[in-house]
């Protein structure tokens, strides 16, 4: 199959393609006379594995430790696994923080509408508590 048909099957974009097969997480395919990429059921495979990685925000580097394994025939589903709890645990610190900022934000906000909103300076306005709260 050509590279427009693994986009379908995949979801990935043509461009998305040729950059992994570049850095290496997808393997060169072999060239029809023609110049034209072609793909077989196991490029399909991997590159819905690839996509799926990347889509639970696996880095690139992670998307070739696992495959590389895979590739030499050792199980990675331990590092999957741990790579998932790393990611889940990150989420969220993600989530606590930006729930930090809302409520920041909020604060900031109702205080700011106790201000005048004419200030030019900034001086007696909410720009001034902005300046403020970068301590």
């Amino acid at each position: 199959m050509q590279i427009k048909e693994l986009s379908e099957r995949t979801g990935l974009q043509d461009k998305t393609i040729r950059f992994y097969e570049e850095v290496g997480v997808l393997p060169a395919p072999e060239r029809l006379p023609n110049g034209y990429r072609n793909y077989g059921e196991t490029d399909v495979e991997r590159a819905k594995f690839v996509a799926g990685l990347r889509r639970l925000d696996f880095s690139l580097d992670d998307v070739g430790e696992i495959l590389g394994m895979r590739d030499r025939r050792e199980a990675p589903c331990r590092v999957v696994l741990n790579l998932i709890a790393e990611k889940a645990d990150e989420i969220a610190q993600r989530i606590a923080e930006l729930s930090r900022l809302e409520k920041d934000l909020r604060q900031l906000h109702s205080l700011g509408l106790t201000f005048p909103t004419d200030d030019v300076d900034g001086k007696n306005c909410v720009c001034h508590l902005v300046s403020e709260h970068v301590r």
